[in-house]
């Protein structure tokens, strides 16, 4: 027991490190305590996954969906330059298309008034929805600049496979699912690795926020509510090769 080893170690030997056995003991229990509660406060709200091409949506710890996705057909990083699909935790930061209906093109974050269907033949853009990520460490802390987005595609032949320019794509119908689960500040984790083994939520647990009521076709472009409006001006940095793509194909 525990109180056996304070009172009985009268004088206690001391470790190359300076501490008693107790206060190693108290250091290791602190770790385990602190990696505990790390652990516990970046429960993510969504975990995609790189090699299965796969997004997962939680809530309360379980899984409530999942859904095909594309990321990019360039690897996984966080370099400029490099159109690659940037992993570890990141956050949503701004979402983008309140309303807009399915097939909404964006140009510069706006819906633009044109609607594609799926699959429309020779175009790429952004379409439906954007979810802006910002990125939570050190490592993929230019996210936000990279213009890394969940975001809607008409290409949605190559969901399920390697195929955006940095982004992760969806199918137009599942990201306005996913847009309208999750709250600004959701945590994403983006990993290079297979989808964890997670139970599914019970009967009649749901997203805790409905599906939204897509506008009809006629939707004009000033009929779409953008939650924390992207700024004007992009924040790419000079120079960076993806700063002509992340408005057109991304």
């Amino acid at each position: 027991m525990v109180s056996k080893i304070f009172l009985s170690d009268q004088s206690p030997r001391r470790s190359g490190s300076g501490l008693s056995r107790p206060g190693l003991f108290f250091c290791a229990c602190t770790f385990l305590l602190v990696q505990a509660v790390a652990a516990e406060v970046v429960r993510p709200n969504v975990i995609v996954s790189v090699r299965e091409q796969r997004l997962m949506l939680l809530q309360d710890g379980y899984r409530v969906a999942t859904f095909p996705v594309s990321t990019s057909k360039f690897g996984i990083g966080n370099r400029w330059n490099s159109m690659a699909t940037p992993t570890g935790f990141l956050q949503v930061a701004q979402k983008i298309g309140d309303h807009a209906p399915v097939g909404a093109v964006f140009h510069n974050r706006r819906f633009t008034g044109e609607i594609l269907t799926p699959n429309a033949p020779g175009r790429d853009p952004v379409i439906t929805r954007i979810i802006w990520l910002r990125g939570l460490e050190a490592g993929n802390a230019n996210a936000f600049n990279r213009c890394i987005y969940i975001h809607g595609t008409p290409e949605e032949k190559t969901i399920g496979r390697p195929a955006s320019f940095g982004c992760v794509r969806m199918k137009s119908a599942d990201v306005a699912q996913l847009y309208a689960s999750l709250p600004l500040g959701a945590v994403i984790s983006i990993t290079p690795d297979a989808l964890p083994r997670i139970s599914k939520a019970p009967r009649g647990l749901k997203p805790a926020v409905p599906a939204p009521s897509l506008a009809p076709p006629s939707a004009s472009p000033t009929q779409v509510i953008t939650t924390a409006q992207a700024p004007k001006s992009s924040p790419a940095k000079k120079g960076d090769a993806t700063a002509w793509l992340r408005n057109a194909r991304a």
